[in-house]
């Protein structure tokens, strides 16, 4: 697949021969994606990898928190090797995470309230934008209950809601489905395809079933490179 120097891309990723260290290896060598923006009804992509490791590696470096060690990266247009691009990057993007810390206390409607205050400033907004995303994905139920005595299916459709809440035009999901029994993944697969809609998303984890499930296409990271499923 030919990689340009635009600037302007329609995809909202586009990675040409990148590579992403973790500890003393890497999690990412030589690797070269797109990811479209969606079409109606299109789901996700999946990225399959070998460990949790890899997904969270995978995820830090497109949501901006980590820079490629080599290759080129832009996401949502902006240059990933500079500091303003990945600042940039981080206020368009949402990231949802299967181990995701939050505080001790915070109820289910809290964390996403709490989440809709990115280019969402008066208090009013934010309560609307969070009773929308937490009815579209049937959370209201368990709203005002505090996320760490929350089923673990809920607590992580309720990190998904806390990463859409803004309308990210990227979101990028860490493990999301792993792990969990085959309802819950149903349920979340489901969510996922559902915000894809209004969203791309790109959905790295270990689960092959679970990715397929929620993606229309897997990709595979294996010892580091990215290949076809």
């Amino acid at each position: 697949m030919p990689f340009g120097r635009a600037i302007v891309d329609p995809d909202p990723v586009v990675a040409a021969g990148i590579g992403v260290r973790r500890g003393r290896g890497w999690a990412v060598r030589a690797a070269s994606f797109r990811v479209g923006l969606p079409a109606p009804g299109q789901a996700a992509l999946g990225i399959l990898t070998d460990q949790p490791s890899q997904s969270a590696a995978l995820v830090d470096l497109l949501a901006g928190v980590a820079r490629p060690a080599y290759g080129e990266l832009r996401v949502l247009g902006h240059d990933m090797a500079t500091i303003r691009g990945r600042a940039a990057v981080r206020r368009r993007v949402g990231v949802a995470r299967r181990n995701a810390r939050s505080l001790p206390a915070i109820r289910v409607r809290g964390l996403v309230e709490h989440a809709a205050r990115i280019g969402h400033p008066h208090r009013q907004d934010r309560r609307l934008l969070a009773a929308a995303i937490l009815d579209r994905l049937s959370l209201m139920p368990w709203a005002e209950v505090p996320l760490r005595a929350a089923p673990d299916a809920v607590a992580r459709r309720a990190r998904l809601a806390a990463a859409a809440v803004h309308q990210p035009e990227l979101l990028l999901l860490d493990g999301l489905l792993d792990g969990l029994d085959p309802r819950g993944t149903s349920v979340l697969a489901a969510a996922v395809k559902d915000l894809s809609r209004d969203s791309g998303i790109l959905l790295a984890g270990c689960d092959r079933d679970a990715l397929e499930l929620a993606c229309d296409d897997v990709l595979v990271l294996a010892d580091g490179v990215l290949i076809t499923a």
